[in-house]
């Protein structure tokens, strides 16, 4: 073990005391001072320290590693280049959140790394304390206060560079915004199919080739994957542009940046003495305070969801209207026959109820795509920190949580923020509880039906409050019983407020929308027309013929009427959806479902918006010449118990998520037993919570 050497890089912004720190810990009188150019030639010390030999080399003060200044540069080689062990960055305890834009550059470096808070005499003098665990866990790398002119502090950072350098290396703890992680996944992705051989990781370089990187560019130029590259790349860019609003990518990483350490010192720096606030730091003091916070977001949240039902119920008619003149005409242009019935009844009916919903389901996403780009959202999360912790769960699960509520699909996508493997897990099994869009039309239908239009927004409002809360308990027992580790905190980034950028929220709200149209072209077309002709067939021709003497025979109005629903029921009853809703309502029974609402649901596993065409085909009975029960609403009103459509929206409320969102989910957790974990999880919960909804109303009510 004698006699090794540990070389340290010794970096940090000008003024922060490294060359007095050198000083302190090794005797050496280098010269001190600040006028520029003493450090640029790089100094070395060499100490001797139990059995190690430790080289440190101080690099030139740098703000940042660009190349604009000489100073930079030459500090930007000579990590990128030289040969070293430990980065040690100096950071000035008394101006913490400036030190930390250099120290969230150093951490893209991915080495060891030691953070030495230096002159913690002055920022105690300043009334400033800083929690350096907490800063030490939300970085991962060990934060040791320092101070060069007490003298203080020096050993444990002598010990903890020779810990340092015996142990392995931890992974970095940097995340960008979610917009960022994203593109950093799609190239390292490219990357990792086309096996490109590298020394560095493909996070580093792809990070470099967001940050448009010379070096990088320069070394890929003349490579093969160079083509594929840079379609990638383009889509990346133009994906930061729209989202940031500018096309200089120096402004968005110095974004990222400010945004990662005004993070990190929110969660670990208390002053008592305020000077002059910023506005950002007003508004914070209010809408992160820790007592009206919380009752803020929620006002917002109730807000948007009166909304939801108030602006969308008045498109609505009208769609409805429409499509019901495209079924009459369909059917008047073809005659009335399985052709005609199966484009009108089928298809145009499927895709009519899942468009019908399309403007609550705008305003939904507005109002998400609107808080997200103010910046209002990442406060969220900080302010929900704590409150989540309780339920094993992070802050930062809080955006895929939310996106949730618009769909699961980039929601799932959303949790690899997440570093840590336990976390992610965790926060994918419960996004299935925050009710998504799609779940939406069900919840409006039932809420039409039973709880008339004035307490509507208010039901909506609960219905999304509870998913989310029995979420939040899901997680708790996940924690304790599957998921059992330790807690890790994260930087939650607080970018600066912007005005919302109205560019943004129409390429989000517009994205979100076509995704809910393109399900309703394809899988919930395909998914209507299998249940019409599931619904309709197969033929009982004698019955038939029977009923249509007796309809022929009968005297009154209201007789043929009677007779021709009887028929319609009795056909349903018989056809193959009739089987499949028989047979499978037995496990449904204790619920309160009739064999309808048991083919409703499974159907639903396609995709929750086939639920309501579903429902509007199996209730569908004699409505073409009954004018009182004019809508679906009708039907569910006069066909199903209150205690049922209870139990009804808390079962849709669990349950799996639909086909496509499974196979994401399948993807992000890493295989398919998870989904079947998933399955047997949401399933069971669904059921037990619908019995327990079932019975509670019935006793209620009685």
């Amino acid at each position: 073990m004698h006699n090794k050497t540990i070389k340290i890089a010794l970096v940090g912004q000008p003024n922060v005391g490294k060359s007095m720190l050198i000083n302190s810990i090794s005797n050496a009188r280098l010269r001190v001072g600040n006028f520029s150019g003493v450090t640029v030639a790089k100094e070395e010390v060499f100490l001797k320290y139990k059995d190690y030999q430790i080289q440190i080399t101080d690099l030139p003060g740098a703000y940042s590693l660009n190349d604009y200044t000489l100073e930079e540069k030459v500090t930007k080689e000579f990590l990128d280049k030289e040969d070293y062990d430990i980065i040690l960055n100096v950071l000035d305890s008394t101006n913490l959140q400036r030190n930390l834009l250099l120290t969230s550059e150093l951490l893209a470096l991915d080495k060891k790394m030691i953070l030495a808070l230096n002159m913690s005499d002055e920022a105690d003098k300043e009334l400033i304390t800083i929690d350096e665990l907490q800063l030490s866990k939300i970085l991962g790398k060990p934060c040791i206060k320092t101070s060069a002119a007490k003298k203080s502090g020096i050993d444990r950072l002598l010990n903890e560079i020779v810990s340092k350098f015996e142990s392995e290396k931890l992974p970095t703890k940097l995340c960008f915004s979610d917009v960022i992680e994203e593109e950093v996944e799609t190239i390292s992705a490219l990357l990792h199919d086309c096996g490109y051989k590298t020394t560095q990781t493909y996070r580093q370089i792809a990070i470099k080739l967001l940050k448009e990187d010379k070096q990088t560019y320069k070394q890929f130029h003349d490579e093969p994957i160079w083509v594929k590259l840079q379609a990638v790349l383009n889509e990346s860019f133009e994906h930061l542009y729209i989202h940031f609003n500018t096309k200089n990518i120096e402004d968005i990483f110095n974004d990222e940046k400010f945004a990662f350490a005004r993070g990190a010192v929110t969660e670990t720096v208390k002053q008592k003495i305020i000077e002059k606030k910023t506005l950002t730091e007003k508004v914070d003091s209010i809408l992160i305070n820790k007592f009206v916070g919380l009752p803020i977001f929620l006002f917002l949240m109730w807000g948007l969801f009166q909304l939801t039902f108030e602006i969308g119920t008045i498109p609505m008619d009208i769609i409805d209207a429409f499509f019901a003149s495209i079924i009459d005409s369909t059917k008047v242009i073809l005659g009335d026959n399985q052709i005609s019935s199966i484009i009108a009844d089928g298809a145009i009916a499927g895709v009519g109820s899942v468009v019908l919903f399309l403007p609550n389901i705008v305003i939904l996403f507005f109002g998400i795509a609107l808080l997200e780009t103010t910046g209002y959202m990442s406060r969220v999360a900080f302010l929900l920190d704590g409150f989540f912790h309780k339920f094993g769960l992070h802050g930062k699960s809080f955006i895929p949580l939310v996106t949730g509520f618009g769909c699961s699909v980039p929601a799932y996508m959303a949790a690899r923020t997440l570093k840590n493997e336990r976390d992610r897990l965790l926060t994918l099994f419960i996004i299935g509880f925050m009710s998504c869009g799609a779940r939406l039309p069900i919840y409006v239908l039932f809420v039409g039906a039973f709880f008339g239009e004035s307490n509507a927004g208010n039901i909506l409002f609960l219905i999304y409050i509870s998913g989310a809360l029995l979420g939040l308990f899901a997680a708790k027992l996940l924690k304790i019983v599957v998921f059992k580790s330790e807690d890790e905190p994260f930087v939650m980034e607080m970018p600066k407020y912007r005005l919302p950028s109205f560019k943004l929220i129409w390429h989000t709200v517009s994205n979100q929308a076509m995704m809910y149209l393109k399900k309703a072209g394809t899988y919930i077309l395909a998914a209507s027309l299998l249940i019409w002709f599931a619904s309709n067939y197969p033929k009982h021709l004698e019955v038939e013929e029977t009923f249509n003497q007796k309809i022929e025979l009968a005297s009154t109005e209201e007789e043929k009427q009677n007779l021709t629903n009887e028929l319609g029921l009795y056909n349903l009853e018989n056809s193959y959806l009739g089987y499949i809703g028989k047979s499978t309502e037995v496990f449904f029974a204790p619920l309160g479902f009739d064999w309808r609402m048991t083919v409703a649901l499974e159907t639903g596993l396609a995709a929750k918006e086939i639920v309501v065409s579903t429902l509007s085909i199996l209730y569908g009975l004699g409505g073409e010449n009954d004018e009182t029960s004019d809508s679906l609403i009708d039907k569910i009103k006069n066909n199903i118990p209150f205690a049922s459509a209870i139990a009804f929206i808390v079962f849709v409320m669990i349950y799996l998520p639909c086909l496509a969102a499974s196979m994401v989910f399948a993807k992000e957790a890493g295989g398919w037993k998870y989904l079947g974990y998933l399955f047997v999880f949401t399933t069971t919960t669904a059921w037990v919570l619908s019995f327990i909804a079932y019975n509670v109303t019935k006793l209620i009510i009685s």
